[in-house]
């Protein structure tokens, strides 16, 4: 079971990781068009970016455990 919790932690860290790339291509995005607000859909994928690292943070501490 431990080789299964640590490749479904690998594929939410690579998650994590993806989303964390959108979130910068959104933030450049609204740069390059002037925008002086953050985007409202860059805000969003930080917070989901943040509950993916949580999960595959909470699976490494099971392994551990």
């Amino acid at each position: 079971m431990a080789g299964e919790l640590d490749e479904i932690r690998g594929r939410l860290e690579a998650i994590a990781e993806e989303l964390a790339e959108l979130a910068l291509v959104r933030l450049r995005e609204s740069i390059d068009a002037g925008g002086a607000e953050l985007p409202v859909d860059e805000k969003r994928l930080t917070r989901a970016r943040r509950a993916v690292e949580k999960a595959a943070h909470l699976l490494a501490d099971t392994e551990a455990g």
